[in-house]
């Protein structure tokens, strides 16, 4: 129990914080501009957005309570897999938009109050919120599923937290460096992803089989590290289904006799895209390139 508590915390915390510094620049520009009175507009997109992502969220775990063992192993598979290729679409626009993402903000959000077309200030925020929001479900479907009440307790200790960060950002208490945020949890994402893409090859080989399909060498386990169970029948702590080894397998994608395919799948992940972000965010400082901007809601340009 609680396994997932740590991977849901960390994701949560990760999502809300993006959404949270988006609707941050949105209100503290309006703020900056005499619109103060718009913020609302902001808030109600926010709130709509989570709204729409909790009813997706509890569908999705509604629509998987009542599938067989293999098309559950199935959705399992999909759903990681989907959540990879979300994750690994962040991770490139991330790289590309750390350093504009204000600019743009901005631009959208004087041309909205030049038309008087407020629902575009709530459709801002709505988008930004439920992006995120939409994605969070798709990263903790898995978790839901093996671990619920771990997996929400994480959800709402990483909201409680960014709630309070929210705070402190539209206040301009708090300044945050959006190309060290984006660099570093763009680091976070790829550990994320790539234990998500060995656990949803995972789900599917096993799904395969129990529909008579072989894999061959793919298939094949090349060694199994995990410990004998203890003597009272309980898993050792480094067990895949022990305590610390339960936490490493939802934070990073530990399993202690993987498949092959799972090991290329996960080693060639790392390979691809983790030197993908080392170089993106290694790469030397031009001369005469500006610093990225800090949020702060009193000092937004």
């Amino acid at each position: 129990m609680f396994e997932s508590f740590l991977p849901s915390f960390l994701i949560t915390f990760r999502e809300a914080l993006e959404a949270a510094l988006i609707v941050a620049i949105i209100v503290s520009y309006l703020q900056k501009v005499g619109k103060s009175k718009l913020s609302r507009y902001a808030y109600l997109g926010s709130g709509a957005a989570i709204l729409l992502s909790i009813v997706i969220g509890i569908l999705v775990q509604s629509l998987y309570g009542g599938l067989s063992d293999v098309v559950a192993q199935l959705f399992e598979g999909i759903a990681s897999l989907t959540a990879v290729a979300v994750l690994t679409y962040i991770i490139f626009w991330m790289t590309g938009h750390s350093k504009r993402i204000t600019g743009e903000l901005h631009d959208k959000i004087d041309v909205a109050i030049s038309r008087n077309e407020l629902y575009s200030i709530a459709s801002l925020a709505f988008v930004a919120v439920f992006r995120e929001g939409l994605e969070t479900v798709l990263f903790l479907s898995t978790l839901f599923i093996q671990d619920t009440a771990g997996t929400l307790v994480g959800v709402i200790a990483g909201s409680t937290v960014v709630l309070g960060l929210a705070v402190l950002l539209i206040r301009g208490t708090y300044k945050l460096d959006l190309k060290k945020f984006f660099g570093y949890t763009s680091i976070l994402l790829v550990v994320f992803a790539a234990g998500l893409a060995g656990y949803g090859v995972h789900e599917l080989i096993e799904a395969g089989e129990g529909m008579g399909v072989g894999f061959g060498v793919l298939g094949e386990k090349p060694y199994d590290i995990n410990p004998p169970l203890n003597p009272d029948g309980s898993y050792p702590l480094l067990h895949e289904k022990g305590v610390l080894g339960s936490i490493l397998k939802a934070l990073v994608g530990y399993d202690g006799n993987p498949e092959w395919l799972r090991i290329v799948v996960y080693l060639g992940y790392w390979l691809i895209i983790g030197s993908y972000v080392y170089r993106s965010y290694r790469a030397p400082k031009i001369e005469g390139t500006p610093e990225p901007p800090d949020i702060s809601v009193k000092n937004v340009e």
